[in-house]
């Protein structure tokens, strides 16, 4: 779902800027599910507006207001209006697991290799 902000007024983001944003939300998240707060696409593409920890985390004992953390990583200010979308809301199960500790682990095709390592 889209995020709005909630303002009283505009909200300017200069170039680098961290900002929260409110959307006037507070909600309830069911046990066994999280809500992930992404950027939008468009924003970022056109303007370098993003969400600073993408993407954020909402735990579902969370009871407090809804706030979206963006970052300007454009070149120009940019300013946030009442209304705007500012980000997207996704609620997703939360899978538990339990951890082992281990001296080994098995062998795949990929092993060690990370950042790039299979290919464009």
């Amino acid at each position: 779902m889209d995020l709005r902000a909630f303002l009283e007024q505009g909200v300017c983001i200069s170039p680098l800027e961290r900002v929260r944003i409110p959307t006037g939300l507070i909600f309830e998240i069911p046990p066994g599910y999280e809500a992930q707060v992404r950027p939008r696409s468009g924003l970022a593409w056109r303007h370098g507006i993003t969400v600073v920890n993408a993407p954020g985390t909402i735990d579902s004992d969370y009871r407090g207001a809804l706030e979206i953390m963006l970052i300007n990583l454009g070149s120009e200010p940019f300013t946030i209006h009442n209304g705007d979308r500012i980000a997207q809301l996704v609620i997703a199960p939360v899978s538990r697991v339990i951890l082992r500790e281990t001296d080994s682990v098995s062998v795949s095709i990929r092993g060690t290799g990370g950042f790039g390592s299979t290919g464009v």
